[in-house]
C-alpha cells in the first residue's frame, strides 16, 4: 500500500463507550484472515486520560480486531519529544492515572494538582468545605519549571486556581504574584477540542472550553496573553507529523517498500500551525516527513455538520460560530472545507480503497 488511515476515535468510531454499527463492519475490510492490518493504519483520539495500552485494548474489544498501543496516539502522544523538559518538576492537569502516563511518556518529576494542594492548603478556597479547619504552616521546596494540560479536569475552580498562581509566581505557588514575571514558565497543551460527542444528544464540553477559562482569567488579571510552548492534539500540525512517524513505523516493520504517498484523516480535518513559532527542536527525532498528502474525510456521525456554513468574510464575527479550533491557530475557510463528506466510516473505507484501486 502507497496510503495509511488516520482514524480519529470519537464520533468516527464510537460514541462514548458504544460502537458505531459501521465501524465493525469497515475494520473487516482492514485486516486480512490472521487479523494483520492490510494497511498501516493509527488510532488519533484527543483523549488523554488513559495509557496508550489501555485505549488499544478499549479499541480491540470494540472493533473486534486486534490492535496494538503502537497504533494508537493520544493527544499526549508526541510529549514523547520534548526531552528537554522530562528532567524538570512539571506540574500536570486532567484526570486518570496522571503521573503513571507522564512517567511513561518520559517525565521524572511530574506533580499532581492535588499533590500541590495538600502542600499548599491554604490556595484552594472556593469550595468552603474544602477549606482548612485550621491555619497549616505551608511548605514546598520545589520549583515547578513546567506545566502541561493533558486534558479537561474536573474540580475546575482547584485547577484554575492553581495553574494561576504557579504562572504569577515563576513555579512558587504561595508566594505574592509577580506581574512583571512575562513571559510566564512553559506550558505545554493537549487537546484543545472545544466540544466532543458522548451518548448525549448534543456535543459535551472539552479541554478547549477549559482552556478558554484559563486564557481568559489569566489575561483579566495581568492584562497580557497566556502563553503556550506548544499545542498539540488534533488538528495541530505537530500531532500529525508523529502519526505520520507512526504510520512509517508500521509500514517499515511489515516491510513494506512503496513509500507511503498518502494520509486519509478520517473524521479528522486538515492540519493547522500554531501561530507563534515555536521550538521544533523534538523534530530532529523524527524522519523527514514522508507523505505528499493528507487528505480529510469527514463523516457525519460525530461533531462535523455537513449544513455549516463558511462565511466568505472571516473578519466578521459569525467566524466564531464556525471555527471552534483553538485562539492560536489561524482561521482558513479552506482547511475547514474536507477533502471528501461520506455518511460513516464503512463509506469513507470503501471510498479510499476506490480512490486508490486497492483491492484487499
Amino acid at each position: 500500500p502507497s496510503f495509511g488511515f488516520l482514524f480519529d476515535i470519537d464520533g468516527v468510531l464510537v460514541r462514548g463507550k458504544t460502537p458505531i454499527p459501521a465501524a465493525k463492519t469497515a475494520f473487516q475490510k482492514l485486516v486480512n484472515s490472521q487479523g494483520q492490518f492490510l494497511v498501516p493504519v493509527v488510532f488519533v483520539t484527543n483523549a488523554g486520560d488513559c495509557l496508550c495500552q489501555k485505549k488499544a485494548d478499549q479499541l480491540s474489544h470494540l472493533l473486534g480486531v486486534p490492535i496494538s498501543q503502537d497504533q494508537v496516539m493520544m493527544s499526549h502522544s508526541p510529549l514523547r519529544m520534548f526531552k528537554r523538559y522530562h528532567e524538570k518538576c512539571v506540574l500536570v492537569s486532567g484526570q486518570g492515572p496522571l503521573l503513571e502516563i507522564a512517567q511513561d511518556l518520559g517525565f521524572c518529576q511530574p506533580i499532581t494538582i492535588e499533590t500541590l494542594r495538600e502542600k499548599h492548603p491554604l490556595l484552594d478556597v472556593v469550595d468552603h468545605d474544602r477549606r482548612p479547619s485550621v491555619l497549616v504552616s505551608e511548605c514546598f521546596c520545589f520549583k515547578i519549571l513546567s506545566v502541561v494540560l493533558f486534558g479537561e479536569p474536573v474540580r475546575w475552580e482547584t485547577n484554575l486556581q492553581l495553574i494561576i498562581d504557579v504562572l504569577l509566581t515563576s513555579g512558587y505557588p504561595g508566594n505574592p504574584y509577580h506581574h512583571e514575571n512575562y513571559p510566564h514558565i512553559p506550558v505545554l497543551a493537549c487537546n484543545m477540542d472545544l466540544m466532543w460527542v458522548a451518548e448525549a444528544q448534543s456535543p459535551r464540553f472539552g479541554h478547549g472550553t477549559f482552556m478558554v477559562c484559563l486564557e481568559n482569567i489569566y489575561k483579566k488579571i495581568t492584562g497580557k496573553d497566556l502563553k503556550y510552548e506548544a499545542l498539540m492534539g488534533k488538528p495541530s500540525k505537530l500531532t500529525y507529523q508523529y502519526a505520520e512517524y507512526l504510520i512509517r513505523a508500521q509500514a517499515a516493520e511489515r516491510q513494506w517498500k512503496q513509500p507511503i504517498q498518502t494520509l486519509y484523516a478520517v473524521g479528522g480535518s486538515a492540519a493547522l500551525s500554531q501561530d507563534d513559532e515555536i521550538d521544533n527542536s523534538w523534530e530532529n527525532e523524527l524522519a523527514s516527513a514522508a507523505a505528499a498528502h493528507c487528505r480529510s474525510v469527514l463523516v457525519c456521525t460525530g461533531v462535523y455538520n455537513p449544513h455549516t456554513e463558511v462565511p466568505l468574510d472571516t473578519r466578521e464575527s459569525i467566524t466564531e460560530t464556525v471555527f471552534h479550533g483553538h485562539r492560536d491557530f489561524r482561521f482558513d475557510p479552506g482547511l475547514v472545507e474536507p477533502d471528501h463528506i461520506v455518511p460513516d466510516v464503512d463509506a469513507a473505507v470503501d471510498l479510499v480503497f476506490q480512490l486508490e484501486n486497492f483491492t484487499p
